[in-house]
C-alpha cells in the first residue's frame, strides 16, 4: 500500500530472477529461452505499471 492505494509488484523471487537475467545479459548472451523469459517479465512489468497508474488516477 502506498498512500492508501494498493501497489502491484512482482514477488521478490521474480525480481531476483530478472536481476540475474539482466546481469547475465551484460556479460554474455542469453539463450533463446532466457530472452523470451526476460521479454515476458518486461510485458508483465508494463502491465503492472499500467495498473498502478490507473489505480493512482482513479483514487
Amino acid at each position: 500500500m502506498q498512500e492508501g492505494i494498493p501497489i502491484f509488484r512482482a514477488f521478490s523471487s521474480v525480481q531476483n530472477r530478472i536481476e540475474a537475467l539482466l546481469a547475465k545479459q551484460q556479460i554474455s548472451s542469453l539463450n533463446p529461452e532466457e530472452e523470451q523469459e526476460l521479454d515476458s517479465y518486461e510485458e508483465i512489468d508494463d502491465y503492472l505499471s499500467f495498473l498502478n497508474r490507473l489505480a493512482l488516477n482513479l483514487l
